[in-house]
């Protein structure tokens, strides 16, 4: 088939809508959690953008945020604790025609999976991670997780951890991503840009979005998560523009450089000149890194695309090496390598 049929017989596809890429499964996450605004989310962007159920593959490990795949009328692989990540490589790279995505949260993604979520960002392999980031064990019924706040007293910690959080954004960063985004649930047009945002990105596209566990962490990222106080304690980042937010339009902040570090400055006080500007497509990830460093109460917690560049896909990498590899040795033959001279017998 040429790719022009291809695109004929996608015209000719009936239009789809977000009904249809729900299960008749019922969703049974808590009353208010976010995760029902991820799921209504990534189905209306799914519709939107003429995807197919039956090229779309959704891939979970454990966790509440893990039972994403039932309710998604596509394919789908509800595997172990942490090793998503491992399960979507082997399919996206067995099947780069698929759409793959990862749904995990961040006990999943960031404590018995880290290692796996580390590598699958930096090979750069073509597939959307969603990690919903509660900073809570929320399935095991409230335990302290890797993003949990430095003391925060839990069923797992009732003195307080002495741990320190994990930042996802930064960590996404440090292994090199090509496109990390911030959003919150609660905010239901910025998480859909978000979502749309990723489904038009080459290469892993990872979004961490903010949300509260109603049952056991009902205060996490409440700075954030509350409507009125958002517009203080959030910064919108757009690409080209500077870094501008406050709720007053009397008393509008923004955010400047001042010895290598940011500094929140008052629009009235500073020429607009003197404010960052966003750029998400610059080559060095040191601006993205720092944005994502900012956090409530010292600054406002970034959100939006922090990262957004190119980079070779390791699916796209993987099958030209084979190409390259097979018109230079010929097609390979397995039984051949199974009976070949570095094979041995073992007798008696």
């Amino acid at each position: 088939m040429s790719s022009t049929e291809s695109c004929v017989m996608m015209d000719e596809s009936p239009k789809l809508t977000p009904k249809d890429f729900a299960s008749s499964q019922q969703a049974r996450w808590c009353p208010g959690c976010g995760d029902h605004s991820v799921w209504v989310q990534v189905r209306k962007v799914l519709a939107d953008a003429g995807v197919r159920p039956e090229r779309t593959v959704f891939v979970s490990g454990i966790g509440c945020s893990s039972r994403f795949p039932y309710y998604m009328n596509t394919y789908g692989f509800h595997t172990l604790h942490g090793r998503a990540p491992t399960v979507a490589s082997g399919l996206k790279l067995a099947r780069p025609d698929l759409d793959v995505w990862i749904v995990t949260g961040d006990g999943d993604a960031l404590s018995i999976g880290g290692n796996h979520l580390i590598h699958v960002i930096r090979r750069n392999l073509d597939v959307n991670i969603l990690l919903l980031n509660n900073r809570i064990y929320g399935l095991t019924k409230g335990q302290y997780s890797p993003t949990s706040e430095h003391g925060k007293r839990t069923k797992s910690s009732p003195a307080g951890t002495i741990e320190w959080p994990i930042t996802p954004a930064a960590l996404a960063l440090g292994a090199g991503a090509t496109f990390v985004a911030r959003t919150v649930d609660m905010d239901v047009q910025h998480l859909g840009a978000m979502v749309e945002r990723a489904t038009k990105h080459r290469g892993t596209a990872f979004i961490e979005v903010y949300q509260s566990c109603p049952t056991f962490n009902t205060e996490s990222h409440e700075a954030v998560t509350d409507k009125k106080a958002r517009s203080e304690n959030l910064v919108y980042l757009e690409h080209g523009r500077p870094l501008t937010f406050g709720g007053d339009p009397a008393d509008l902040k923004g955010i400047r450089l001042r010895n290598y570090a940011p500094e929140v400055v008052r629009l009235a006080d500073v020429p607009t000149d003197d404010l960052l500007v966003h750029d998400e497509s610059v080559a060095s990830p040191a601006l993205a890194f720092m944005l994502s460093q900012m956090s409530n109460p010292d600054f406002p917690e970034p959100v939006g695309v922090l990262r957004a560049v190119e980079r070779p896909t390791l699916d796209d990498e993987t099958y030209q090496q084979i190409e390259r590899e097979t018109g230079r040795q010929g097609p390979g033959d397995m039984q051949a390598v199974l009976t070949g001279p570095e094979s041995w017998q073992i007798t008696g």
